[in-house]
Order: structure tokens, then sequence, then C-alpha cells
């Protein structure tokens, strides 16, 4: 039941705190250190699925921790951006309500028998919000390049909205088809 993998995941959802609180307390370096937080937590997310599958770990404790963790720490990052004013509310509540969309619609397929992976879509989506998350953060820093973390931003809630509308409509007719 705990593997590396496993570890690496609850490794990121207890780096979730830490971030928070560094990215909301003000001292010198905090934005870079929210950074390295952040990339090092957004990284355990690519290895330790990678590694879960090439050695051949996947759990069920896996399966249920890696997306709580995921969106732990993608909506505390951006939560933390609204109260530091560098992300429109109405922006992180799009995006976070994509997830619970998304998480809702992936539950009931499963109820049903049916499995709904990632896409092309969502992928673009959770790189584009790591990218806009990053650039945010260190806005201040940026000077007039500052710019660059909200046309990511809006980057970022275009894929998230084209990543709902692909899912829903990829998989709306199978998971209904399933419960006839």
């Amino acid at each position: 039941m705990w593997n590396l993998p496993n570890s690496l995941t609850l490794m990121r959802i207890l780096m979730v705190p830490l971030l928070v609180v560094v990215l909301l307390t003000r001292f010198s370096g905090s934005e870079f250190w929210g950074l390295g937080i952040f990339l090092l937590a957004a990284l355990t997310d690519a290895v330790d699925g990678a590694i879960a599958r090439r050695t051949q770990k996947v759990t069920v404790t896996g399966m249920l921790l890696d997306p709580i963790a995921d969106k732990l720490l993608m909506s505390a990052a951006f939560i933390s951006l609204v109260e530091l004013g560098l992300a429109p509310a109405w922006m992180v509540v799009v995006i976070i309500g994509r997830e619970f969309a998304v998480t809702g619609l992936r539950q009931i397929a499963q109820e049903r028998g049916v499995i709904i992976a990632a896409n092309r879509w969502g992928k673009g989506k959770t790189f584009a919000q790591i990218v806009s998350i990053s650039l945010l953060i260190v806005s201040y820093q940026l000077g007039r390049w500052a710019l660059l973390g909200k046309l990511a931003l809006w980057i970022a809630m275009i894929l998230t909205l084209i990543s709902l509308v692909s899912y829903f409509g990829s998989f709306w007719k199978k998971v209904m088809g399933a419960a006839a």
C-alpha cells in the first residue's frame, strides 16, 4: 500500500499549507520561496504517476490521494493569489468550479463502470495553470513583464473551459448510455 509514489503524493499534500503560509507571509524572497515550493509540489505530481506506472505500483491509495493532492495544490495556490490581489476571484471560481464538475462527472462515470482518463485538453489546462500560477507568484519581481502572468491566467482559464466542454462532450453519451 505505501510506496514511493504514494509518499510523493503525501509530500505534495503536506506542502500545500507551507505554500499558503509562504505566499501570504511577506518577507524578503517570499515570492521565490513560494515559487520553489509550488514547482517542487507540481513536479511531484508528474513524477509520482510516472514512477507508479513504470514500477507497477499503482495502488488504490494513490488513485484516491493523487487527484486530491492535485486539486488541493492548485486551489490553494489560486486562492492565495486572489488573497494577494494577483488573480481575479471570478476567474479562480471558474477554474476551481471546473475541477468540481469534472470530478463529479468522473464519479458518476465510475459508478456506471466507465473510466474517464485525462485527455490532452486536461493536460494542457494543468500545464497552463502551473505556468500562470508561477508567473503570478513572481509578478512583483517581473516589473513590466508582470502582464505575462495575467495573460497566462487568461490562457489557463480558456483551456480550463475547453477541457470542461471536452470531458462532458466526450463522455456524456458514454456515461448516460451506461446508466440506461
